[in-house]
């Protein structure tokens, strides 16, 4: 397998569908590179599938840091992609390079932040400072309070003309690909055929050039997972009759034997 760069998935686009996940840890992240995964985001979701919060919010640097770490010290082949989350780039660009810096410093290829025209001046900087952008826009789970829940988003003209506008805007800022989250197919094929970089969709339909999925959803270790998310496992209730054999075998005296 060869090494997956910046340059290596621009220029996929219109040659191959890039199939990418998330991973928060060494050992998923080491199975995912290994059966081929071009590119591990290690997102800010880590809030709701690892560390037990309803959103994304409350995610620091210092989460995001050190499974950064943990999964670029796992992986060979993939792109590794640290996610900058809520209050990491927000408050001045000055803040933004820092908190980036630091997410390369851990092991990240690449960072990724929500916003369309707003974090342009935001990615430009980064960019300018060597530093490869991955952009979000369309469904913002960062925005889960403005949106009053997790919505789906460009279902009006008006949302898709924003949403449209925002995805021209971060290409011409610099970003290397953009994730365009739960907004209509329909749009979503707009914004891929009209953008030169790739489009990473995650609940915006088939056209998109690659798709993201979550770890935890697409193995079945969720509970509940989005309408748009195909299960390729049910590792749930693999592991959990593992744990119940386990005990029942410590208190039966079968185990060590």
């Amino acid at each position: 397998m060869k090494k997956w760069n910046v340059a290596a998935v621009r220029a996929s686009k219109g040659r191959m569908k890039l199939g990418c996940c998330t991973a928060y840890d060494a050992c998923f992240a080491r199975l995912a590179d290994e059966a081929g995964v071009p590119v591990i985001l290690v997102g800010d979701s880590i809030g709701m599938n690892v560390l037990g919060y309803e959103t994304t919010i409350p995610v620091s640097m210092e989460d995001v840091l050190s499974a950064v770490g943990a999964v670029s010290r796992s992986v060979k082949n993939a792109l590794v992609v640290g996610d900058m989350p809520f209050g990491s780039y927000q408050c001045s660009e000055d803040e933004a390079i820092k908190n980036a810096v630091s997410l390369i410093k851990a092991g990240a290829d690449a960072v990724k932040l929500e916003g369309g025209e707003s974090v342009c001046p935001i990615i430009r900087r980064l960019v300018s400072a060597g530093i490869p952008v991955l952009a979000h826009v369309g469904m913002m789970p960062q925005s889960v309070n403005a949106y009053g829940g997790f919505k789906k988003q460009g279902k009006t003209r008006e949302e898709a003309e924003k949403v449209f506008l925002d995805a021209k805007a971060v290409e011409d800022a610099g970003a290397f690909a953009v994730t365009l989250e739960c907004i209509p197919s329909d749009l979503a094929a707009e914004i891929t055929a009209a953008l030169k970089i790739p489009t990473i969709g995650i609940g915006a339909g088939p056209i998109c050039d690659a798709q993201w999925l979550v770890m935890h959803d697409m193995l079945g270790l969720n509970e509940k997972v989005p309408s748009f998310v195909r299960k390729y496992a049910d590792l749930a209730s693999t592991v959990r009759e593992a744990f119940s054999a386990y005990v029942s075998d410590v208190e039966k005296g079968a185990f060590p034997s």
